[in-house]
């Protein structure tokens, strides 16, 4: 049974000191593959497809073909591809509005300066598309559909779940370039590096494995990556007219993800908070992955009782959970003062499952407390932002002593002297 606390006088460290799992020991296992990959290309992607994935590829069948896509289409019922369809257009629908912000912007500085800033999309991005026990078609969605709405020149998709359909149906609906049948740390390496077959990106993106998390981490700088994803969260904010019911299933839709997966109630209502821990032991009863719900409530599974909805938002902050669901009167008041979130679900009627598969904004979000600091993936994912400097003479002119001083005060004399060179060419001229 979930147990029941109190803020400012049971021990929430649980709750609190959450942090990224440690994965030390598949470290090394993990910089061998990568490393492999880097020097061997071709040969030792395939190798690896064999040994772990057990797909026999090469360079002639790495990639996904309109005839395997074509047979996918007849295997997944129609229903299924018309909810994938709709899903697609809401969230596609949702990142296309995100693109008007990122508009080129020039101002004048100086006399007859302009300074400003040039957006572009980034031109080739890879998304990794998890496989293992699972298949995942939403995330195609979730990861494609906003670089898709940035503009991307190309989108690529790497998933060793060729087998699953749904993912294939939904890379050709989401309009996908290309799919190599890869995975794992594999996979990330080779995005990262390029091989014959797999040319590098400039962007990987996506959720995965313990492996995939970790070679990410490993080819960051020399590839760019959206996040370090740790397992699901979610934290309900929830007061006396909350339906309990509804809450504990809530709270059970995330910790079916895994064992690691964090569900925690924050409610200043102690009848809600026991009626909830019921409903979690009646609701776990019934459902499918009991199992691992059960594991998960036991070691991640928290209801905190709180004497206000302002220590329910310290908490929350604290936490800074992946989701966070608000149950109560004024709910987008309190929503509107949260600070540290992956994504809020504001209302009875806006359950976390509604952002997983079709609301519109992406599910691939911050875990780990690192909602303090990152954001949800999103078109900006895509976008670089290009600095504009366009100095006039006679701006660089009134500068340059500036700009002189600062320079041999770090001990650049270079920096110094293609300033001090402009000077003594048009200064004089200037005065004359």
């Amino acid at each position: 049974m979930v147990p029941i606390l109190y803020y400012k006088k049971d021990d929430l460290g649980r709750v609190f000191n959450r942090t990224q799992l440690d994965n030390s020991e598949y470290i090394l296992a993990v910089e061998s593959i990568v490393e492999d990959v880097r020097k061997r290309g071709d040969e030792a992607l395939f190798e690896y497809a064999l040994k772990f994935d057990k797909q026999t590829i090469n360079a002639d069948n790495i990639l996904v073909s309109e005839e395997e896509i074509e047979a996918a289409y007849s295997k997944v019922d129609k229903s299924l591809v018309e909810s994938l369809k709709r899903a697609k257009e809401s969230v596609l629908d949702y990142h296309v509005r995100q693109r008007d912000k990122f508009s080129n912007e020039f101002f004048q500085s100086g006399k007859s300066s302009t300074l400003g800033w040039i957006y572009r999309p980034l031109s080739r991005v890879g998304l990794y598309v998890p496989g293992g026990k699972a298949s995942y078609p939403s995330t195609v969605l979730m990861t494609a559909l906003p670089a898709i709405a940035a503009g991307v020149g190309e989108v690529v998709v790497t998933t060793p779940n060729i087998n699953n359909p749904a993912i294939l149906v939904a890379c050709k609906i989401c309009g996908i370039d290309k799919i190599y049948k890869v995975g794992g740390a594999q996979a990330i390496a080779a995005m990262a590096y390029g091989t014959k077959s797999l040319p590098r990106v400039d962007l990987i993106a996506g959720p995965g494995n313990v492996f995939v998390t970790l070679a990410k981490k490993q080819v960051f700088g020399q590839v760019a990556i959206d996040m370090i994803a740790g397992p699901s969260e979610i934290l309900v904010i929830a007061d006396e007219s909350a339906n309990p019911t509804l809450v504990a299933s809530d709270l059970l839709s995330q910790a079916e993800h895994d064992e690691q997966a964090a569900s925690i109630l924050v409610t200043t209502s102690k009848t809600l908070a026991q009626a909830v821990q019921k409903e979690l032991d009646r609701q776990t009863a019934l459902l499918e992955r009991k199992d691992i719900i059960t594991k998960s409530l036991n070691a991640n599974g928290a209801i905190i009782v709180v004497d206000s909805i302002d220590e329910a938002i310290e908490i929350a902050d604290r936490v800074a959970p992946e989701h966070l669901e608000v149950c109560a009167n004024d709910a987008d008041d309190v929503a509107m003062r949260l600070s540290n979130v992956g994504a809020i679900f504001v209302g009875g009627f806006s359950p976390e499952p509604l952002g997983d598969y079709f609301a519109g904004p992406s599910h691939v979000l911050p875990t780990s407390g690192s909602a303090r600091y990152s954001s949800v993936l999103s078109v900006d994912t895509f976008m670089k932002k290009i600095s504009y400097i366009n100095y006039s003479k006679e701006d660089l002119l009134t500068n340059a002593d500036d700009i002189i001083n600062v320079a041999e005060s770090e001990g650049f004399g270079a920096h110094a002297n293609t300033i001090k060179l402009r000077k003594a060419e048009y200064g004089d001229k200037e005065k004359k």
